[in-house]
Order: C-alpha cells, then sequence, then structure tokens
C-alpha cells in the first residue's frame, strides 16, 4: 500500500495537501500487519516507509510535518515487545489524522465569515478547505457566484467546478487562468488554499501568484485558508516539484523546452488574509 500511496502521490492524482498527508499517514497503517521480529525492526521500517513518503512530495509541508510527527513518536519510545509498539503507532497515527481533519474544519469554519450572501468569489486549482467553506456558507443559507480556474496544465480546477455544480445555490463560472484579469474585477474575493507558508512567502498551485498579482492592481480581497500546520517557523526549506512536459503538450518539444512547475511563490504582501484553524489573520 505505501509504495501505491508514494506512486499516487508523485503522479498528482491526490491534489489538497491536507488529503494528501492524511493518505500517507494512514498508508503507515500496512506496516501494522507486518511480522517483526523485534521492535527496533519494526522501528526501522517506520523510518524507511516514513522517509520513502516525504521524499514524494519535498513541497507540502503538512505531509512533512505529519511524517515526521508518526516517526519521532514512535521511534523515540521505549516498548516492552512489539504489540505494545503498534498499538502506539496506531494511536499516533489516529490522532495524526484526527488532527489534520480538525485543522481543515476549523478553518474553513473560520473562512466563512469573509462569505455574504451574493457574494461573487474566485477560486483557483482544488482546495478541499475552501471547498468546505463553500458548503459551509450554503449551508447558512448564502448564493454564491463562484468563477475557478482550470487548474492547467492537469486541470483540476475542473474537478472543483463539477463539485460545486452539485449545489442549487451556486452558480458556478470555469474559466482558464489567463482570464483571471477580466473576471476578478467582478469578483469580491478571491480564495485559494494553501500547499505552505514559509518566510512570509505562500507556495501553492501554480498560477496563484497572477491570480494574486491580478487582484491586487483591480483591488479584489484575496485570501487563503489552510491549517495553521501550513505556516512554517522554521526548519522547513520549499522545494519545488518539476513536472513532465508531457502534461504540457503530448507532441516531442523540437528546438524549444517546456517548463512545468507546479508550484509558485507570492508574497504575503500582495494577501489581505490568512485563514487558519486558529484564527484570521489580516496583512
Amino acid at each position: 500500500m505505501i509504495n501505491e500511496t508514494v506512486a499516487e502521490i508523485e503522479e498528482m492524482q491526490t491534489s489538497s495537501s491536507s488529503t494528501v498527508a492524511i493518505k500517507a499517514t494512514r498508508a503507515l497503517e500496512s506496516l501494522l500487519d507486518r511480522d517483526f521480529a523485534t521492535v527496533e525492526e519494526f522501528e526501522r521500517d517506520i523510518d524507511r516507509n516514513v522517509s520513502a513518503l516525504r521524499r514524494a512530495n519535498p513541497s507540502h509541508a503538512s505531509l512533512q510535518n505529519a511524517m515526521l510527527e508518526v516517526k519521532d513518536a514512535v521511534t523515540t519510545r521505549d516498548y516492552d515487545d512489539i504489540e505494545e509498539a503498534k498499538r502506539d503507532a496506531q494511536e499516533v497515527i489516529d490522532g495524526v489524522v484526527e488532527g489534520i481533519e480538525k485543522g481543515k474544519r476549523r478553518a474553513a469554519a473560520n473562512a466563512v465569515d469573509l462569505f455574504e450572501d451574493g457574494m461573487a468569489i474566485m477560486t483557483h486549482d482544488y482546495s478541499t478547505t475552501v471547498l468546505e467553506a463553500i458548503e459551509l456558507a450554503i449551508a447558512e443559507g448564502m448564493y454564491l457566484d463562484v468563477y475557478v480556474t482550470e487548474g492547467r496544465p492537469r486541470y483540476l480546477g475542473r474537478r472543483t467546478a463539477r463539485t460545486l455544480a452539485g449545489y442549487d445555490p451556486i452558480d458556478v463560472t470555469l474559466i482558464t487562468e489567463g482570464a483571471c484579469g477580466h473576471y476578478l474585477e467582478k469578483c469580491d474575493l478571491a480564495m485559494t488554499g494553501i500547499t505552505c507558508i514559509v518566510d512570509d512567502v505562500l507556495y501553492n498551485r501554480v498560477g496563484t501568484f497572477p491570480i494574486a498579482a491580478t487582484a491586487d492592481t483591480v483591488g479584489t480581497p484575496m485570501t487563503v485558508v489552510g491549517s495553521g500546520t501550513k505556516i512554517v517557523e522554521e526548519g522547513f526549506v520549499f522545494e519545488n516539484d518539476y513536472r513532465p512536459a508531457s502534461e504540457v503538450m503530448l507532441e516531442p518539444a523540437e528546438g524549444f523546452e517546456v517548463g512545468n512547475p507546479a508550484y509558485d511563490a507570492t508574497p504575503l504582501e500582495l494577501i489581505d488574509s490568512v485563514v487558519t484553524d486558529e484564527k484570521n489573520r489580516e496583512l
């Protein structure tokens, strides 16, 4: 299961960074079904597989934090036998997953305060936390117009549009990233998720920076929402993921290069507020 999860993360079959962290953490449960001669052997297997899952996407702070939390909790304790070690590992895994899920829910609930009935908003790519915030706004009786960028080159924004189209109180318009300047003037708010925030820089799915810069230019407020664990104070260096050229174009590139970074860097000075599970922070 762990090898399959690593491949899924590397291929970006799951786009939400929180969902990636949860899947990776749950994948470690497969180790609990294996036979180990000693506690030390079990701890080595935890360490090796945590490292493999971390390498699958070094850019996701939530994934890195979740893996290190499991590893540190399990490999730094003294156990009398392997069954005790496995029981403790299961409790740690459950706790890490619960913490991620609670952080998402609380961040989404805090983001609802930014919505008003009849508001037009723009969102980018696919964020489960943004989707949950919109769902909560609907539950409170709000009607929203939502402009969704396609999320090129993998078109993950189309998934967002299809999801939102299932809610009657929402009018959804799918647009290309290049059209954000045309539509942002019609919007009251732009909202995206967070891959991570490091040293006053937001790292998120590529295309976020142009949207933030355009929103700043036309005067549309922009907020980002996600668990507070995605705001990293120290000990984490962001590493971009450069995707295959085939995601941009299928035919061979003859005489030119194809650049396909998965994330871009947005200065927080372009963002009006950061919403987490802990608080809403005006910038």
